[in-house]
C-alpha cells in the first residue's frame, strides 16, 4: 500500500515538474519578445533572468534529491516486501516439515 501512495507521490511531482518546465519555457519566450527595451534595462532584465534559471536550478535540485529519497524508499520497500515473502514462504515449508514430523511420529505411535 505505502509502494502504491509513493509511486502515485512520484507520478504527481513528475507532472508538476513537467508543469513547470511548461512554465518555464512560456516565462522564456515573454522574456525574448520584451528585448526591445534600452541597454540598461536590458542588462536588468539579464540579471534578473539569471537569478530566475539559478533559482530554477535549485528548485530542480531540490526536486531531483525528493525524488532520489521517493526512489530510495520505495527500493528499500519493495526489498521488505520480498524479504517478508520469502520469510512467509520458509514459515509454510517450515509448518509442512512440522506436520510431516507429526505424522511419522503419530504412525510410529500407531504401529505399538
Amino acid at each position: 500500500m505505502e509502494l502504491e501512495e509513493l509511486e502515485e507521490e512520484l507520478e504527481e511531482e513528475l507532472e508538476e515538474f513537467d508543469e513547470f518546465e511548461e512554465l518555464q519555457e512560456l516565462e522564456e519566450e515573454e522574456e525574448e519578445e520584451e528585448e526591445s527595451k534600452s541597454e540598461e534595462s536590458e542588462l536588468k532584465e539579464e540579471e534578473e533572468e539569471l537569478e530566475y534559471e539559478e533559482k530554477l536550478e535549485e528548485e530542480l535540485e531540490e526536486l531531483e534529491e525528493e525524488l532520489e529519497e521517493e526512489l530510495e524508499e520505495l527500493e528499500q520497500l519493495e526489498e521488505k516486501e520480498l524479504e517478508e515473502e520469502e520469510l512467509k514462504k520458509e514459515e509454510a515449508e517450515l509448518e509442512e516439515e512440522f506436520e510431516e514430523e507429526e505424522e511419522k511420529k503419530l504412525e510410529e505411535f500407531e504401529k505399538l
